[in-house]
């Protein structure tokens, strides 16, 4: 992107004079578009089926504030999409400037950390199983949100002081030096450690599984997993670009930096086109997903929310139990029983 809240071309001071559309620009565009559309559409509907239509499971709680960090993201891509569409020009002011600046990296933050509370909660509830069948309940996962959201806003607020959306431009207005250590700070608190705690969280629990021989049984793993791998992809980039650019600013702008001002957009459409992803890979990931696509949506998201991870339950003991209650079969609790797994019962298989 040409100018978003995060910097990628404003620290350089450089804007396009020419009244035509480049390629580029073009592409941005139509990238923005078409995350406003799937990620509106997307987590509006994640938001409205996990907050009011399914049972509330701790897992439901997690999936929601990751759905709500990414809808508030969407609402303002608009401002981007008019940014965008003035030939990155500014047209709302200074507080709005600070505002959307604050959203993005507020998005970020909450992403980062929210993942990085769901993977300590799956490590936990592979390795103390007794414990987290007793302590892992729907009040503290609420107040775990609350503090990851807390955190977050308190991690996004010093990006907005160094904001200005004046002259027609939203850009940093601190000294380069201050810049750099946001940079870096961003890249360690809200990148480097959370993913060095997810990854040796899902190292711990392949070591778990190994142990125990169940390794097939992680299968309901792949949603968050899926998730995590997208958020690394879609912001490693930015980050990369983000640091090398300002450094190279230090040296007076290189000849590496003019790489590192063109390859902006395209890192930027990878950090919008993340809070779009999530809802995809939800239904995606579901085992038997042609099988699914033919019952309600409502169903698709549950079996993808399921909690049948704790402790190593298979996806299908919870499928095939609401499979039954949907077409209406009236079973008793012994049939219930067999059909999602010897040792469970129905509401456990649920």
């Amino acid at each position: 992107m040409a100018n978003n809240s995060s910097g990628c071309q404003n620290i350089t001071g450089q804007q396009l004079n020419s009244s035509e559309f480049s390629s580029m620009e073009i592409f941005k565009i139509f990238i923005y578009f078409v995350v406003f559309a799937l990620g509106f559409v997307g987590n509006g509907l994640v938001i409205y089926v996990t907050g009011y239509k399914m049972k509330t499971t701790v897992n439901s709680i997690w999936f929601l504030s990751l759905a709500i960090a990414d809808f508030i993201f969407i609402l303002v891509l608009i401002l981007y999409i008019v940014h965008a569409f003035n030939k990155a020009v500014w047209p709302f002011g200074d507080f709005m400037c600070k505002f959307v600046s604050f959203v993005t990296v507020l998005n970020m933050f909450a992403s980062i950390f929210l993942l990085t509370a769901i993977s300590l909660d799956r490590c936990l509830s592979t390795w103390v199983i007794v414990w987290a069948q007793n302590k892992r309940t729907l009040v503290k996962a609420r107040i775990i949100c609350t503090l990851m959201w807390v955190l977050s806003i308190g991690c996004s607020i010093p990006f907005v002081m160094c904001r200005s959306g004046e002259n027609k431009k939203c850009a940093y207005v601190c000294p380069i030096n201050i810049t750099k250590s946001l940079f870096i700070y961003r890249f360690i608190v809200g990148f480097l450690i959370p993913f060095l705690i997810i990854a040796s969280s899902y190292i711990a629990i392949g070591v778990r599984a190994k142990r125990l021989k169940r390794g097939k049984k992680l299968k309901p793993f792949r949603v968050i997993i899926s998730v995590i791998l997208a958020f690394f992809i879609c912001w490693f980039p930015f980050h990369v670009q983000q640091l090398s650019l300002v450094i190279a600013k230090e040296n007076e702008w290189s000849n590496a930096v003019k790489v590192f001002i063109q390859i902006g957009p395209f890192v930027n459409c990878l950090v919008h086109l993340n809070s779009c992803l999530n809802p995809i890979l939800y239904v995606f990931m579901c085992e038997e997903f042609k099988k699914k696509l033919k019952q309600s949506l409502l169903l698709v998201l549950e079996t993808a929310f399921a909690e049948d991870h704790l402790p190593f339950r298979t996806s299908r003991a919870s499928t095939c139990s609401r499979l039954s209650e949907t077409q209406g079969f009236k079973q008793t609790n012994e049939t219930t029983i067999s059909s999602c797994g010897s040792g469970q019962d129905s509401n456990t298989c649920c």
